[in-house]
C-alpha cells in the first residue's frame, strides 16, 4: 500500500530531508492542493514547507519520511533539533 502525504492527518510527525541534513517535522494545515508542514530548525525557530498531497510517504519501520532527492539514509544523517522526539 503506498502512503500519501495527503493520508496523513494533522500533528503527525514526519522526516524531511531539508539541503544538509534530516528534520524532524508536523503537518500542520491540510487543503485540497496543498499540505503545509512544520520543520524544525537549527536557530530553535520553525519553518514551514508546502507539499503536494500526492507526494509519497516512505516508511523505516513505524517512523515516517518524505521521499528525497538525495539517497542518504536518514539515520546517517539526522539533526536532532527538537529534543522532544
Amino acid at each position: 500500500m503506498i502512503t500519501t502525504l495527503g493520508d496523513l492527518v494533522i500533528g503527525s510527525r514526519i522526516l524531511v530531508r531539508s539541503k544538509k541534513d534530516w528534520r524532524t517535522a508536523v503537518v500542520c494545515r491540510k487543503t485540497e492542493e496543498m499540505i503545509s508542514i512544520s520543520v524544525a530548525s537549527p536557530t530553535g525557530y520553525n519553518y514551514r514547507l508546502r507539499r503536494a498531497p500526492d507526494q509519497i510517504v516512505d516508511f523505516d519501520g513505524e517512523i515516517p519520511y518524505l521521499k528525497a532527492r538525495e539517497s542518504d539514509n536518514w539515520r546517517d544523517n539526522y539533526s536532532r533539533y527538537d529534543l522532544r522526539w
